[in-house]
């Protein structure tokens, strides 16, 4: 049966899907994540870019970059380890979105395809643990700059005391006071903000070459690494740590094109935005922090304690008010969106996306975040590289479902009604869930058992190739794949809105 022939869709001719039948009254339904209508879809190929912007410019990218050279990489080796990571994650990333922008259905609501509508809370609950810890890292970084400025503009202000705790709850209030606001309020922020940050990091950038003397001492610095093999035992973990960075959105990503006019405006947005902006900043992160060490006499990889040191004041005002803004569009965008519809998805009547911003924003406290940052090893290995090991396997067997087991097609209205197509067992998909363990299992043993470290240092790919495997082995003895005679939906497909 074509997606066309579902009873209660209808199909644009731009190849997008809108539910027609009200399904209001399920539980499993409320009006944040029920489907958006074609109206609602107007995030064009610009917003999805600067969405993008708005997430990558940020103070973790930064740290994430001056890490793999503080680990031991030269800073063109930097370079290439992040544009490498953020390309590979970029395929799951369009690939996810593609159901979003065809049937308007956020994360939580997708998985209920391929988890069933109850085991849909195991892997939406993973996703959403891992973004309260960003809040909590991102509102810590942003408190921090918050606390910085104050100091610059009021020479009274308690810096080193009680002034960091009162700027991180002012910082966490803003964020609150836009999660209320909405979707609509994120995407205007985003585009006015996108612009001004790409252009402060740019200044940033040519304050670095001037006081150093220019690019030479900045990026000639080599690799400390003695051989071979001691250059491939960084790269390994250091290329999952990347990845792991946007592990989260490559699942989450249909939150945000669930509102793109097109697939040509999602897929073209993201490939925009995503790679370019991340290696720009990881650019900017590698060049300053090696900058420092000629114009300091040590390396200063914290931006917020970098720009501090200046003598003059309305550069420090400037330069922590562009910190907050950067640390804010990234942490609403990127750590709100997603867990709030993913608590949702656990009693949809009760909690909204208010609700579920605020949970998440006190589990961000919750976790300690400043923990995570105390050095570069705590940050990309045990953070990065070990949630990697359990957000794979769950985008193996999203897009194992999607495009293998589904061929594109999926019966929304079903995805909101318990009893339907996808009930499985009481709600539960119990061959996605063992996938899921069986994918994440694998991955993280190599932490605890020295013998297979190798596993943990390639736990996303670990975990996604097994989960996809073997979710697509257990599901096609149980439903047939030609039961839809759509194609599997291609790259070229998706950029040019032929998806069927």
């Amino acid at each position: 049966m074509h997606s066309d022939q579902i009873p209660a869709l209808r199909r644009t001719p731009s190849g997008l899907y809108e539910l027609t039948e009200d399904v209001s009254a399920s539980p499993l339904y409320n009006e944040d994540i029920g489907p958006t209508s074609i109206a609602q879809r107007s995030w064009s190929t610009y917003n999805l870019a600067a969405l993008w912007v708005g997430m990558s410019v940020q103070v973790p990218t930064y740290i994430m970059a001056a890490g793999l050279v503080e680990g031991g990489m030269s800073a063109w080796q930097a370079l290439m380890t992040v544009l490498l990571g953020n390309m590979i994650v970029l395929v799951p990333m369009i690939l996810n979105a593609v159901p979003g922008t065809k049937f308007g259905i956020p994360f939580p609501v997708l998985v209920r395809a391929s988890f069933g509508t109850l085991g849909s809370n195991i892997p939406a609950l993973l996703r959403a643990g891992v973004a309260a810890g960003w809040f909590g890292i991102q509102n810590w970084i942003g408190g921090s700059a918050l606390n910085t400025l104050m100091g610059a503009v009021w020479a009274g202000w308690p810096v080193d005391g009680a002034g960091k705790w009162i700027a991180f709850g002012v910082f966490w209030l803003i964020n609150v006071w836009i999660i209320v606001k909405g979707m609509e309020t994120l995407r205007r922020f985003e585009a006015w903000a996108a612009p001004v940050l790409i252009a402060m990091g740019i200044a940033l950038l040519s304050w670095a070459v001037v006081e150093a003397g220019g690019f030479g001492p900045i990026m000639s610095r080599p690799s400390s690494f003695e051989s071979g093999a001691d250059f491939w035992r960084f790269f390994v973990p250091g290329l999952t740590g990347v990845i792991g960075f946007w592990a989260t959105l490559s699942l989450n990503i249909p939150d945000f094109s669930r509102y793109a006019k097109s697939q040509r405006a999602q897929a073209a947005g993201q490939a925009l935005g995503l790679p370019t902006t991340m290696t720009l900043y990881a650019f900017i992160g590698v060049a300053v922090a090696s900058a420092t060490v000629v114009i300091f006499g040590e390396a200063v990889s914290d931006p917020v304690a970098l720009i501090s040191r200046f003598d003059n004041r309305l550069v420090i005002i400037f330069g922590m008010f562009w910190m907050a803004v950067a640390t804010l569009s990234t942490n609403i965008a990127a750590n709100v969106v997603s867990p709030a519809n993913d608590f949702q998805n656990l009693w949809p009547k009760r909690i909204n996306f208010a609700i579920g911003g605020v949970i998440t924003a006190v589990l961000g406290v919750l976790i300690m975040p400043w923990r995570l940052l105390e050095d570069y090893g705590s940050y990309i290995f045990d953070w990065l590289v070990a949630y990697g090991g359990l957000l794979g396997p769950i985008a193996g067997i999203m897009i194992a479902d999607y495009y293998l087991i589904r061929r594109g097609r999926l019966n929304v209205r079903d995805l909101y009604l318990r009893g339907g197509e996808y009930e499985y067992s009481s709600g539960f998909n119990w061959k996605a869930i063992a996938a899921l363990a069986l994918g994440a299992g694998v991955a993280l043993v190599g932490r605890f058992v020295p013998a297979v470290e190798w596993l943990y240092s390639y736990s996303w790919f670990v975990g996604f190739a097994i989960a996809f495997g073997f979710y697509w082995a257990v599901m096609r003895g149980t439903r047939e794949l030609d039961a839809d005679p759509q194609p599997v939906v291609s790259a070229v497909a998706v950029v040019t809105d032929k998806t069927p």
